[in-house]
């Protein structure tokens, strides 16, 4: 086949027989986004068979950047919209500063069906000290019912010369009714956290910086009801445990209503398999076991259900250590509890990506693709890659080989 009829083939330009230079095609062919498929390197020791259902992640070239902020972690509402937190930096000039005792964090509106064309909205700060730890940050974020349920957990700084924020405990929830307008603190504080985790004087926590599990608006496909919150911990002593680094990777889950959110009479853990290899799960937090542990290989996490597909989506960075480059490995399996197989792992992802996750607003509706959502760069001179990655809420285009 011709060069321009293969143009002409994939809707490029129109082709009615005319001859075009080969510049005029090549500029044409060279506009379009170009697609690239991640190489998978995983290390040695990597814990996690291939996955042979999904098999890489193509990055179409598409992509898009909002705001100057990050800690997005959406949730996709009643109302059609996604609500998420966002914290150090600003967004429609509303500025959140999680550092420090005077600790605040934002929340946003983002508005819009197509990725390419959102509309952030702030709706301001709200303050939460972080008192006896070095700062407080948002987390765990869901609207279910029209109630925001809001999570933040502490950080410690362990050197101030090492920049090194030492993981703490998750504090709580604040909640809304009215759609992030006005708040209702919970009882809970950074002393007398939600599952009573210490990260004082090199104590180690398990739950810490804890995100739902997107089940899709309004939670539609939680298999029974539940909330699950996922978080990743350490109980080495010298493990690294920090914001970006860790252990291990821990699963709870509790039914969603203003009344059990800050209960922890209301949770159960994940403990482990049965005898069966069904899970187990304990509301005694001294049972919970690791979902997955892979030493200082863990970090951030997320987990999408890709309802289409019927499969789980988890997204895992390896920060350690915490300001330098960032691998991103990414997970499948069919059911939350594993067995977990590996997609690809993406080395010097950003090159310096986090708080990736995957919002089911922006899924096909056959499950092949969606829109991969990070922030990078916070730190460190290091290149757009993939290009369009910015200190931001930054979307790229995926696809999912299957």
């Amino acid at each position: 086949m011709k060069r321009r009829d293969f143009v002409a083939m994939l809707g490029l330009a129109p082709y009615a027989g005319a001859v075009q230079s080969e510049e005029a095609l090549k500029a044409i062919t060279d506009a379009r986004p170009q697609s690239r498929i991640w190489p998978s390197r995983p290390p040695r020791d990597c814990p996690f068979g291939p996955s042979s259902i999904i098999t890489g992640i193509e990055f179409t070239g598409r992509y898009a950047a909002y705001e100057n902020a990050d800690t997005w972690f959406p949730s996709w509402a009643s109302d059609g919209n996604l609500y998420s937190p966002f914290t150090d930096g600003t967004v429609g000039g509303v500025e959140a500063n999680s550092g420090g005792l005077l600790a605040n964090t934002g929340q946003a509106k983002i508005v819009g069906d197509d990725p390419l064309q959102l509309r952030v909205v702030p709706l301001g700060v709200h303050a939460s000290s972080p008192w006896p730890y070095g700062g407080r940050y948002p987390s765990a974020s869901l609207v279910h019912d029209g109630i925001w349920y809001y999570g933040t957990y502490c950080l410690d700084q362990k050197d101030p010369h090492l920049n090194w924020d030492v993981l703490g405990p998750f504090v709580g929830f604040r909640i809304s009714r009215d759609f992030g307008v006005s708040w209702t603190d919970p009882l809970c504080t950074p002393t007398n956290p939600l599952f009573l985790e210490n990260g004082k004087n090199g104590a180690k926590v398990k739950l810490g910086a804890l995100h739902f599990v997107d089940f899709g608006r309004s939670m539609q496909h939680s298999p029974d009801g539940n909330a699950y919150l996922v978080g990743h911990g350490a109980t080495r002593a010298d493990a690294e445990l920090s914001w970006i680094s860790g252990d291990q990777i821990y699963l709870a889950r509790v039914k969603p209503t203003p009344e059990n959110i800050n209960d922890f009479a209301r949770y159960e853990f994940f403990a482990g398999p049965n005898a069966d290899g069904t899970p187990r799960w304990r509301s005694d937090f001294e049972e919970i076991r690791p979902l997955l542990e892979w030493n200082d290989r863990t970090g951030v996490v997320t987990i999408t259900y890709n309802a289409p597909l019927k499969r789980y989506f988890m997204f895992v960075t390896d920060g350690f250590p915490t300001i330098a480059r960032m691998n991103t490995y990414v997970l499948e399996a069919a059911d939350i509890t594993g067995p977990w197989r590996l997609i690809t792992f993406m080395e010097n992802f950003g090159e310096q990506a986090y708080f990736v996750n995957l919002p089911t607003k922006f899924i096909s509706d056959d499950g092949r693709s969606g829109w991969l959502l990070y922030s990078a760069n916070f730190r460190g001179d290091y290149k757009a890659d993939p290009e369009g990655r910015s200190y931001a809420l930054t979307l790229h285009e995926v696809r999912f080989l299957l």
